[in-house]
């Protein structure tokens, strides 16, 4: 298309490898994610000296809060998103009806946690990417003339996932209290439901031309006002204030906590735009692995547990790994892509969008004339104030007293800091953001 220009380097790139890249580049992003949305869980853990998991939910909804407009406004300027905010207003209420799903899905990994541990809550809950498969399916033409082969490694991993779900389910029964595992198993699971619901307003958006940064901006404000209002409905206003006064030298982390999963984020909606939903979030289900790390080797969970235990938990971690690679590296071919076309042309159509700017944007490319975003003073503002509310509450921090190895913590920081480095500079050399 004569109107398509490419975002960096990519004009001397044969047409031909352009998808593959993309692809690979989505392979990265769901990589990159799992680190991140593992580590901010980790904060989550402060169920564990008796804060509410409403109260934990609604503080690391803050943190996003934050997070979710400082960053764009960093990476590339509020300019882009009032511009795709122009081409499709339409998705506002897309995200604002995933970010509501978002906050419920949200608390309810919390009540896991506190029931029945991380490192066996997380891949629970990440029976999402069984609903990401189908969706992406129904709605969006993934896996249509796909061929057998890549049926075949999607299906068998996602029956791969689902034995590795069950022994993680029996592991549970031993581990909480007999009143309260079922409660946190149903949690997890309906958590799952809920997020792998919430990933079709992301596709819909991205086969629309919206930019990933802008789309994550709108999301925000569901999440804030569900959590806000489940909160307050749960606990009350009163006692609600009461409860957060309290927890006051530990709402750093879980502020903090937020930061960390829009970080993790961002990077998911690059593999869903990428590889698509029933690829891209299987990928970032990797954070199963990390919460697993994190459980283990820094918080201690399982520790004095009997040996059935261990390889029920490894063991059904590892089964669901085995699943997430098998249904990531059935990767999208030729006929595929032409039914991810359709999906593109078919939103288009029904919204009004230039279809030479949805070509365009699929491609992690511009549209000749387009204006490049660029930061103004208002968006270093908007770093600047969303940096100094997360100083003031790291004035008031304190470390909580439980269980904490440090040794592992930094080698997982480590690994998440080199994660977010080489997908940052891919992302940016491939796309610029786009």
């Amino acid at each position: 298309m004569q109107s398509i220009v490419a975002s960096g380097d990519e004009s001397s790139v044969p047409e031909i490898s352009r998808p593959r890249k993309l692809q690979a580049l989505g392979i990265l992003s769901g990589l990159t994610a799992g680190a991140w949305l593992g580590a901010a869980e980790a904060p989550t853990k402060l169920v564990a000296v008796g804060l509410s998991p409403i109260v934990i939910s609604l503080i690391m909804v803050v943190g996003v809060f934050l997070a979710r407009w400082s960053l764009p406004a960093l990476i590339l300027g509020t300019s882009s998103i009032r511009a795709d905010l122009r081409r499709a207003p339409h998705l506002i209420i897309w995200a604002l009806l995933a970010g509501c799903m978002w906050a419920v899905a949200n608390t309810m990994t919390i009540f896991a946690i506190r029931d029945i541990g991380l490192s066996i809550a997380f891949p629970l809950w990440n029976s999402n990417s069984l609903l990401g498969i189908f969706w992406g399916f129904i709605f969006f033409g993934e896996l249509r003339q796909a061929g057998w082969r890549r049926w075949a490694g999607v299906l068998g991993g996602a029956l791969v996932m689902c034995v590795g779900a069950a022994l993680l389910a029996v592991a549970s029964s031993t581990q909480a209290p007999a009143a309260h595992s079922m409660r946190g198993v149903w949690a997890a699971l309906g958590a799952g439901v809920l997020w792998g619901t919430m990933y079709i307003p992301y596709r819909k958006a991205y086969l629309s031309g919206m930019n990933p940064l802008s789309f994550v901006t709108f999301f925000t404000f569901g999440e804030l006002g569900m959590m806000a209002a489940l909160a307050i409905g749960y606990l009350g206003l009163a006692p609600l204030w009461q409860e957060v006064t309290r927890a006051r030298d530990v709402l750093f982390w879980l502020v903090f906590g937020g930061f960390i999963w829009v970080i993790g984020d961002v990077f998911q909606q690059y593999a869903a735009k990428y590889s698509g939903i029933s690829r891209g979030i299987p990928l970032s289900n990797t954070n199963q692995l990390w919460g697993l790390l994190w459980g283990l080797f820094v918080f201690g969970e399982l520790r004095g547990s009997g040996t059935a235990t261990y390889m029920h938990v490894v063991g059904g971690s590892l089964l669901m790994m085995l699943g997430v690679g098998a249904i990531a590296f059935s990767s999208a071919a030729g006929q595929e892509q032409g039914q991810w076309k359709e999906a593109a042309r078919r939103e288009s159509r029904r919204y009004g969008i230039a279809p030479d700017y949805v070509e365009a944007r699929m491609q992690g490319m511009q549209v000749a004339g387009e204006i490049k975003p660029a930061r103004s003073p208002w968006d270093w503002a908007l770093v600047a104030g969303a940096s100094s509310i997360f100083m003031v509450f790291a004035t008031m921090a304190r470390a909580p007293g439980m269980p904490f190895h440090w040794v592992p913590a930094v080698l997982l920081i480590v690994a998440i800091l080199v994660l977010l480095f080489v997908c940052g500079v891919a992302l940016w050399r491939t796309t610029r953001f786009n």
